[in-house]
């Protein structure tokens, strides 16, 4: 790439699982790349072996920002584990953090930025989740993503000059999760089960429903939204096709070479387990141009050919 194409990125939560994967990919295409982690929740030092760009460890809420200039931030840094339940740490972490970015942003002259939102702002809310429907968060973290998303929107009316841009993730799964712990996706969790030789276990009868979405495409509407967002706002990142988990592990089956049939244990969660998630995309084809390259197969597939090749 010659200099003049080249761009200066800034991704933050560069060291976990979607963050290490935009940088990298980024870093692939011949731009210049700053990571910044606290390397305290999910970012891991691994997930960035043969980056060649800076990283920076601090925490967002208190990093003191230089004046420097970035043509884009991709803004990954957040707690993601829907389990913490402490209020105030999530809400710091996540809604006072991006703030704080949003000013430097501003400041410095950087016009556009892309964020992690989540599908944990639907709820339980009916599918297809479009991004009109009202937000109805169970937990701190899917509020936590709720205000991050009016704070954007409230950034970009006194900040005409800036596109800022929040991607409501579904569920993600592939390679760069493997230090998620328990946070890690239902793909990977079953595919360690599996290659131990034991039957997956999945709550009864397997036949809740998700909507599977390959990291490697959500890298793509990532990139989408820098080259091709013009408006600012929320969209949904996924695949729009719900799948359920005996098809799933049906794949697994099939790629990593087993015939383990599924242990299907009561749900202690029912009474408020989401049944099925799925996302409406018309918005991202529309105004983003992404259309997802993965399918549940063809992502398994290539999920555990990586798996294998690092001998995970």
């Amino acid at each position: 790439m010659d200099a003049k194409n080249r761009k200066k990125y800034l991704v933050t939560g560069g060291a976990g699982f979607i963050g290490s994967n935009i940088a990298k990919t980024l870093e692939a295409q011949g731009h210049e790349v700053t990571v910044i982690d606290d390397f305290r929740k999910n970012g891991h030092f691994k997930n960035l072996i043969g980056f060649k760009g800076d990283v920076i460890a601090a925490d967002l809420l208190t990093y003191q920002f230089e004046d420097t200039y970035f043509d884009a931030i991709f803004h990954e840094g957040a707690i993601t584990d829907t389990t913490v339940m402490d209020q105030r740490e999530m809400m710091e972490q996540n809604v006072e953090a991006f703030k704080k970015l949003l000013k430097f942003a501003a400041k410095s002259g950087i016009k556009k930025i892309v964020y992690a939102s989540s599908a944990a702002t639907y709820g339980n809310g009916p599918v297809p989740n479009v991004e009109t429907q009202p937000t109805h968060p169970e937990n701190v973290y899917g509020f936590s993503k709720v205000i991050m998303d009016n704070v954007a929107r409230q950034f970009v009316e006194e900040n005409h000059d800036m596109t800022i841009i929040g991607l409501r993730y579904f569920n993600v799964y592939g390679p760069g999760e493997y230090y998620k712990g328990k946070m890690a996706s239902m793909v990977y969790q079953l595919y360690l089960q599996m290659k131990e030789g034991k039957r997956p276990r999945v709550f009864k009868f397997g036949e809740q429903q998700r909507d599977f979405v390959y990291v490697k495409d959500i890298v793509k509407i990532n990139l989408c939204a820098l080259n091709n967002g013009k408006e600012s706002g929320v969209y949904n990142a996924a695949t729009g096709i719900p799948r359920d988990y005996n098809a799933m592990i049906a794949c697994l089956n099939k790629e990593m070479g087993t015939n383990l049939e599924p242990e299907y244990i009561d749900n202690p969660y029912a009474s408020f387990f989401q049944v099925k998630t799925q996302a409406d995309i018309a918005k991202s084809k529309e105004k983003l141009g992404y259309t997802p390259d993965y399918t549940l197969e063809t992502g398994i597939a290539d999920y555990v050919k990586i798996l294998k090749a690092e001998n995970r």
